[in-house]
């Protein structure tokens, strides 16, 4: 006799997926032609269909440590071929943004940052924090803000010290990875508790050295984007998502080498242009504002691919970063030091953003995605 399971609906639950972006779930009529076209799918758990069984009942707490949702990439195939129009692909990640809200914590900021209203005052934050650490630096001496060139160039730290920068970024960055360390804690033992309740696995715990093993496996195909090599809808989504990638990780080691020459090296800027790291920041900058274009021309043609606030968050932060940046240095190197220093502090607003608000939004997945595929090829299930 099957194991008896007590349904426990969420209406909330339900509500909140069609908020975002999964409110044609209801036309499901359980056909199961998305489970024969998925590409992860298996006989024995047809996916997605047994996700949409669960979404519909509002069963969250068995959706939110489904190690599947994760495994998907959003191919397309189904819901393009779904003859009901329910979108099973855009109803997948509907869940996996819950299931990002229901990691990370605090539970009221990752609210804040899936609500469209709160976006003015997300922004804010920086700003007061810019301005609150800049008066504290000022009673100690260290003069944070001045508006006028000093000898024959323009340099954005004449502006805005970078004392107050790294002050401000390192904590910020560190709250993140806090956050993120949080929440993949629980992650992992929720689906492995998952696993081990249905048979998928053996082992009664993680062993981390089995684990990173398994992470070095997968971290190629993720880097190659093998996985979108897959799809069929949506495949022209590999250039956007390495460019956006690669871009980030270009500027990640940018970011760091000029951090080791400032505060190691006492090495100060600016920095010549043509070094070696600045042509590679350059080039991160630009693979950051072609990719989001790229995404924002694939989602603007995609007519029957739900695309709410969720996604254009993301997409518009990274592209004003990538512009904000560009467009500080090119002003900064034409002489326009009024333009140069209001672009500064939009992009450090942003770059403060991205660092605070990750755990939170959709860039998230980058992390989940990760730690699920690994975990999935440690378990040795296919």
């Amino acid at each position: 006799m099957a194991n008896a399971y007590r349904i426990a609906p969420d209406m909330n639950f339900i509500k909140e997926i069609g908020k975002l972006g999964g409110q044609d779930l209801k036309k499901c009529f359980q056909c199961a032609t998305c489970s024969v076209v998925c590409p992860i799918s298996t006989d024995n758990k047809p996916f997605p269909r047994k996700e949409m069984i669960a979404a519909s009942w509002g069963l969250k707490d068995k959706l939110v440590s489904d190690l599947d949702i994760w495994l998907c990439h959003n191919c397309g195939d189904c819901s393009t071929l779904c003859p009901r129009g329910a979108k099973p692909g855009d109803v997948l990640s509907a869940i996996r943004s819950c299931a990002i809200g229901e990691y990370a914590t605090p539970k009221a900021l990752a609210r804040a940052v899936r609500d469209p209203k709160m976006l003015p005052i997300l922004f804010a934050v920086p700003a007061v924090i810019f301005l609150a650490v800049g008066l504290v630096l000022k009673l100690f001496g260290i003069h944070w803000l001045n508006f006028g060139p000093e000898g024959d160039f323009v340099w954005q730290a004449q502006y805005i010290n970078n004392y107050l920068v790294d002050i401000i970024m390192l904590p910020t960055a560190a709250f993140a990875v806090g956050v993120f360390a949080l929440g993949l804690k629980r992650f992992l033992t929720d689906i492995h508790q998952s696993a081990v309740a249905e048979g998928k696995t053996d082992k009664t715990k993680i062993d981390p050295i089995g684990f990173i093993k398994a992470l070095a496996i997968v971290i190629p195909t993720i880097l190659k984007h093998e996985k979108f090599n897959e799809c069929t809808e949506n495949r022209e989504r590999s250039t956007s998502h390495m460019m956006v990638l690669f871009g980030f990780i270009g500027l990640f080691i940018v970011t760091n080498c000029f951090f080791i020459a400032e505060w190691i090296f006492h090495i100060e800027g600016p920095y010549s242009q043509i070094n070696p790291v600045k042509w590679l920041g350059n080039a991160g900058g630009v693979a950051l504002v072609i990719g989001s274009l790229f995404l924002i021309k694939n989602r603007l043609s995609k007519k029957d691919q739900v695309s709410g606030y969720w996604d254009w968050y993301l997409v518009s932060l990274v592209l004003i970063l990538g512009l904000t940046g560009l467009l500080t240095q090119m002003s900064r190197l034409g002489g326009l030091a009024g333009l140069s220093v209001f672009l500064y502090i939009i992009h450090l607003m942003c770059v403060w953003c991205l660092f605070a608000y990750t755990p939170f939004s959709k860039l998230a997945h980058i992390v989940y995605r990760t730690v699920a595929m690994a975990y999935n090829e440690y378990s040795g299930r296919k």
